[in-house]
């Protein structure tokens, strides 16, 4: 499962031309060289960066991503479950009990809000996890498959996503972010937001299966 950069998804927009992040989109009051609006400006030169997380999508975006490059590879990529997500994040069958992804110190293996400069950063500049993954727990947030639901009563046993009951234009997010306090880039920690709605501290990770 890998976490994923602004290079590797742009390699998508440039074939498809289509489903640009919310900052480079034309006539976008946010797009970053002709929009109004500051929010993704104030970002400043990372979010342009290839090595950095991509930000700026929804939901949708990223799982049309999954399927352009499944077709492409002839290989199966998608979003992870929520289960899974966590499952990786906590180090799996190696796991040591962390509370973040890989340490019990956040700033060893993850960038927040108290060492972020305000922008995201390269991915794996951090410690890896149990199982050799970094950026778990900050950096951005990260997509899941899963409908959005309160608690975990009534959950798939076997790891898959949550879906078929709940909303499904609500998804699960998790994993903290370069904005986020200690307590939200916890492996534990849970968010939600609308599959259409974009954001500066959003990104997703892929499940190859």
């Amino acid at each position: 499962m890998a976490g994923f950069s602004l290079g590797a998804y742009m390699a998508f927009v440039d074939n498809t031309h289509s489903h640009y992040p919310e900052w480079l989109e034309e006539g976008n009051e946010y797009n970053i060289e002709t929009g109004t609006n500051d929010y993704y400006k104030n970002l400043g030169a990372a979010i342009t960066h290839d090595d950095h997380p991509i930000v700026g999508i929804s939901w949708n975006d990223a799982v049309a991503y999954c399927q352009w490059l499944s077709r492409l590879s002839g290989k199966d990529y998608r979003l992870p479950s929520e289960a899974e997500w966590e499952y990786a994040a906590r180090g799996g069958h190696k796991s040591l009990g962390f509370r973040y992804a890989g340490s019990n110190k956040l700033k060893e293996v993850g960038w927040y809000s108290l060492n972020s400069h305000g922008e995201t950063k390269p991915v794996g500049l951090k410690l890896s996890n149990e199982l050799g993954l970094y950026d778990m727990s900050g950096n951005v947030r990260e997509w899941c498959a899963d409908h959005w639901h309160d608690n975990y009563g009534g959950a798939p046993n076997d790891g898959r996503a949550w879906v078929g009951v709940g909303d499904s234009a609500v998804r699960v997010v998790r994993g903290g972010s370069w904005l986020n306090f200690h307590s939200s880039c916890r492996a534990s920690d849970r968010y939600w937001l609308g599959t259409d709605n974009w954001n500066s501290i959003f990104g997703f990770r892929l499940a190859r299966y």
